[in-house]
C-alpha cells in the first residue's frame, strides 16, 4: 500500500477530503519522527509500538575486497506489533462469498 492509497482510505472513512487526510497523516508521521528522534517510544493501542533501539558495533566484510571492516554502533527505528495486529495477520482468511448476479 502506498501513501496515496492510505490517504484515499482515510479520506473515505472520515468523510473528508484527500487534502485533509494527507495533512492528518503527515502530522501523525511528524509526531512519530519527533518522538523517535528524542529517543521516546510511541505506543498506539491495538496497533503497536514504534521505538528506537541501539545496534552495537560489529565486524563486517566488504563484499568487493573481502576486507574485514568495523561497522559503528548506531540507533535504529523498530516497530513491535500489538497482539491484536499479529492475530489479524496470522488469522486464516475467510473465503469470499461469490457475488450474486444483478437481476
Amino acid at each position: 500500500m502506498t501513501k496515496a492509497e492510505l490517504v484515499a482510505i482515510m479520506a473515505e472513512a472520515a468523510g473528508g477530503s484527500k487534502v485533509s487526510a494527507e495533512r492528518a497523516l503527515d502530522a501523525f508521521m511528524g509526531g512519530v519522527f519527533d518522538a523517535l528522534q528524542k529517543g521516546r517510544k510511541v505506543t498506539i493501542g491495538g496497533f503497536g509500538t514504534f521505538l528506537v533501539s541501539r545496534r552495537a558495533e560489529r565486524s563486517g566484510r566488504n563484499p568487493r575486497t573481502g576486507k574485514v571492516i568495523e561497522i559503528p554502533a548506531c540507533r535504529v527505528p523498530r516497530f513491535k506489533p500489538s497482539r491484536s495486529l499479529k492475530g489479524a495477520v496470522l488469522a486464516p482468511r475467510k473465503p469470499r462469498r461469490p457475488r450474486r448476479p444483478a437481476p
